[in-house]
This record gives C-alpha cells, structure tokens and sequence, in this order.
C-alpha cells in the first residue's frame, strides 16, 4: 500500500489553507488588471485575510505611482537637456 492520500483528498487539503503571501501579491495584481479567475476569488473570500489583500494592494499602488513619478521625472530630465 502507498503512504500518499488519495488524489481527491489533495484538492480538499489545499483548499483549507490560508492563501500564502505570494499567492494573495498574485491575486491583487490579477484583480487590479481583471484577470483574476473564480477558483482564486473564491479562495481569497473564503480563505484570504481582508487586511492582508488592503496592504498588499496599498502597497502594489504605492510602488506603482513612486514608479510613475521616476519614469516622468526621467524623461522630462532627458527632454529638456
């Protein structure tokens, strides 16, 4: 006999746990461009920690405007050399 639990015990297993922070960073960037896919929505609100998506998402937004202001702050400073 095999020490392994059967196939159809795994996806219950998996589906008991909370999602990892990777999985949560990769769930906001799929909802913030709307690709996110109903298997991961449902496990983020069932599973998922609402504080830990807000500071994620607080966080992507953050990164993604310093990130603009550098790129445009760049480009005006070639512009106009």
């Amino acid at each position: 006999m095999s020490d392994q639990s059967p196939p159809s015990q795994q996806p219950q297993q998996e589906e008991l746990q909370k999602p990892t922070l990777l999985q949560v960073f990769g769930s906001v960037i799929a909802a913030i461009f709307g690709v996110q896919s109903n298997k991961n929505r449902e496990r983020d609100f069932t599973k998922g920690d609402p504080k830990q998506f807000i500071a994620v998402y607080i966080f992507i937004v953050l990164f993604i405007i310093i990130a603009m202001i550098t790129l445009v702050r760049i480009v005006l400073h070639f512009a106009t050399a």
